[in-house]
């Protein structure tokens, strides 16, 4: 038996809706999500989260290349999304997040937890402190979007 390793706890609050919130993170993923935290880091990579349960989560590059980085476990917006997570490993060393977006008109609560470490056996301390530092790297740029208005980002390129 593998001793339980503590979840990753973050909770923080950003100055939008919990459907902007929510929408922010899951359908316009490829706007804020940093190439430097997928499988390839290329240019124009696009991030999908397939909205279902059983959905895939992906990056796609230009070329069309695939690489899975997880499963959806629950899609329920605009309050709620868990998802299997394996970037950089084989889906049976899968972890789980799961994040709840809570509040008002003008700010959210996001909290994510982060378990299932124990999966990982004796690897589990070293994947845990490694994706607490992604954590840390990813969320200023989530942050950044989602206080964006609504209505706002990059114009679409011609076409």
């Amino acid at each position: 038996m593998t001793e339980p390793v503590e979840p990753i706890e973050i909770e923080f609050e950003v100055a939008c809706s919990p459907e902007h919130a929510f929408d922010t993170w899951a359908n316009k993923t490829s706007a804020w999500w940093p190439r430097s935290h997928s499988m390839t880091s290329a240019p124009g990579l696009a991030v999908t989260f397939e909205p279902r349960p059983g959905g895939r989560i992906f990056e796609r590059t230009p070329e069309g290349a695939e690489h899975d980085w997880g499963e959806i476990l629950a899609w329920e917006p605009p309050h709620r999304l868990a998802y299997l997570w394996h970037l950089g490993t084989d889906r049976s060393r899968a972890t789980e997040v799961d994040i709840s977006f809570t509040g008002g008109a003008s700010a959210t609560t996001v909290t994510i937890t982060h378990r299932g470490w124990e999966r990982l056996g004796a690897d589990a301390p070293a994947w845990r402190q490694r994706n607490l530092g992604g954590w840390s790297g990813l969320l200023p740029h989530f942050r950044q979007a989602a206080a964006a208005p609504a209505d706002s980002g990059a114009p679409e390129s011609g076409g």
